[in-house]
């Protein structure tokens, strides 16, 4: 694999990586409005039942008590579902929260992948420019011996 090879896998996972960010940033949006929504549906309800309590000890008609009644269990159902979309809403940030860790050790592998390249690089500039070096030294002391009377 070729350095501009490697360097456009890198772009690409970095930009698969980003992207995974903003989505799991979303999802976790998405969750925090889903759990408020469900805070205040549970506190409406509870005011609710309080209110249906202050009425009985007042005194209430039999039909203003199914309609109390009535409009609580539509406010359970409505918990109900609220619970299960904020659960579902968690297995979407968890699954999320898990395709960003893999974009971001696919871009490790790289970044680790181009930093083994450039040490190669590094090591083989180093042994050339020794062998050079040498190759330098040895023509030198050759020359030298030749240039010296027997």
């Amino acid at each position: 694999m070729s350095h501009s090879q490697l360097e456009m896998l890198t772009g690409l996972a970095k930009d698969a990586r980003d992207q995974a960010g903003k989505l799991l940033a979303h999802e976790r949006q998405t969750e925090q409005q889903t759990a408020s929504q469900l805070q205040s549906l549970s506190q409406y309800r509870a005011e609710y039942a309080e209110r249906l309590q202050k009425a009985m000890s007042e005194g209430i008609d039999p039909a203003t008590m199914y309609n109390y009644q009535q409009f609580l269990a539509s406010l359970d159902a409505a918990l109900s579902r609220a619970r299960q979309a904020l659960i579902a809403q968690q297995q979407r940030v968890q699954q999320s929260q898990q395709h960003w860790q893999q974009e971001q050790r696919k871009l490790s592998s790289y970044d680790t992948l181009a930093t083994r390249r450039l040490s190669e690089e590094h090591r083989r500039l180093e042994r050339h420019e020794q062998k050079t070096n040498d190759d330098l030294v040895t023509g030198r002391l050759a020359r030298q011996r030749n240039e010296k009377p027997h």
